[in-house]
């Protein structure tokens, strides 16, 4: 049913799901690039900086001072919460102390709406643009000068998945999954084929009572698209779920609706609130990744072409790939993917989900633009499924 996928210390291969746009193969069964010993490294005394990886330009000491003429401000576009940001925040931070970061919290295609419309009237002030919704990432990136070009020192010692796009980095890799009312639902979902039987046992106890992510909005449309185009039998349980839901623009929004029991369950929820909200209701909230298919996104990073703080900027960038950086990542939420990653309570790697998912049920989500006509005859679809 699925193409495959494998993630391990040692191989790389990607599934890749087709059908979105121009998508391919984007394959990989290569051996991880640069994952090897020199991380740790630090540089030679006069080169970059004490603590600077010895891969490090030589003269990347002329960027730290140039984040210090510029004051180290940093104005930061995302649909990423403030609890996920809160880590990577603080660590960088302690690493270069001038710094000031402001990560506004919009919603998926607000973030390059504002900057398109921002960027039109000559005053952008947004540094650097952070989100995961795929199709509104990559319909932006794929226009000419819409990003800053830099070559981070860190790419070389990540895998390729790492990069999503030209100048557009992986800053997490985030399972979408099922979030249930664990007192008002006893038995776990573990797959969207098990909630479906589960809804079509009981249809009068959960209509209404099911939730999903609005697929007119660019994120709720990736993960949607991306699992029916992932799993062949897809349609088979989402004609038995639909009929009983109700969609919602925000995976904070679905998260309070289940804890308050407004919903039973709701399917295709973003880990980065998933997890966090597990933990901070006690397992009230219980977050699972469905068997049949965990569709993972990438949070994509880019710095702005006329970026106000070009240098804070790439420092920034380069500390949220660093290994300092993903342990940040993973302490905020959001899921990691760079190899040693301290995986302590309440952190999360890509290597997790693989493990959890299976190796063979992840549906990755490459940075393609799909087709608007492709994309217009999907939402019809999944709209018309929808109950009352």
């Amino acid at each position: 049913m699925f193409r495959t996928s494998t993630f391990n210390s040692a191989s790389l291969s990607r599934r890749s799901v087709v059908g979105l746009g121009a998508l391919g193969a984007v394959g990989l069964a290569a051996a991880l690039a640069g994952c090897g010993s020199s991380t740790g490294e630090k540089a030679a005394p006069g080169a970059a900086g004490s603590d600077t990886p010895s891969y490090y330009p030589a003269d990347y000491s002329k960027l730290i001072d140039a984040s210090k003429a510029e004051g180290g401000a940093l104005a930061i576009y995302s649909n990423t919460d403030q609890e996920n940001w809160a880590p990577i925040l603080r660590d960088f931070k302690a690493k270069y102390p001038w710094t000031k970061v402001s990560a506004d919290n919009l919603d998926s295609d607000e973030v390059f709406q504002r900057q398109l419309s921002e960027s039109a009237t000559g005053k952008a002030p947004a540094d650097m643009l952070v989100s995961n919704a795929v199709q509104a990432w990559a319909s932006y990136a794929s226009k000419p000068d819409s990003l800053m070009a830099y070559d981070s020192p860190e790419t070389k010692e990540l895998p390729e998945l790492a990069q999503l796009m030209p100048n557009v980095w992986a800053m997490s890799l985030d399972p979408v999954g099922i979030a249930y009312n664990s007192a008002l639902m006893k038995e776990a979902p573990t797959s969207i084929a098990d909630l479906a039987k589960t809804v079509s046992a009981d249809t009068g106890k959960y209509k209404n009572k099911i939730t999903t992510r609005d697929v007119k909005g660019a994120w709720g449309f990736s993960v949607s698209h991306a699992f029916t185009e992932g799993n062949t039998a897809a349609w088979t349980g989402l004609d038995e779920i639909l009929p009983t839901a109700r969609p919602e623009t925000s995976s904070g929004t679905q998260k309070e609706k289940i804890l308050s029991g407004e919903y039973l369950a709701g399917f295709f929820i973003s880990s980065a609130v998933g997890y966090p909200a597990e933990k901070a209701s006690g397992g009230l909230i219980k977050f699972v990744l469905p068997k049949d298919g965990t569709v993972v996104l990438g949070r994509g990073i880019g710095i702005t072409p006329k970026a106000p703080h070009p240098a804070t900027a790439k420092l920034f960038l380069d500390f949220v790939l660093s290994e300092a950086g993903q342990n940040a990542v993973a302490e905020g939420g959001l899921s990691s993917y760079r190899e040693n990653v301290e995986l302590t309570e309440g952190r999360h790697t890509y290597q997790e989900v693989e493990k959890l998912a299976g190796k063979d049920g992840i549906i990755r989500v490459p940075y393609k633009v799909v087709p608007e006509a492709e994309v217009t005859a999907f939402v019809s679809k999944w709209n018309a499924k929808l109950g009352n």
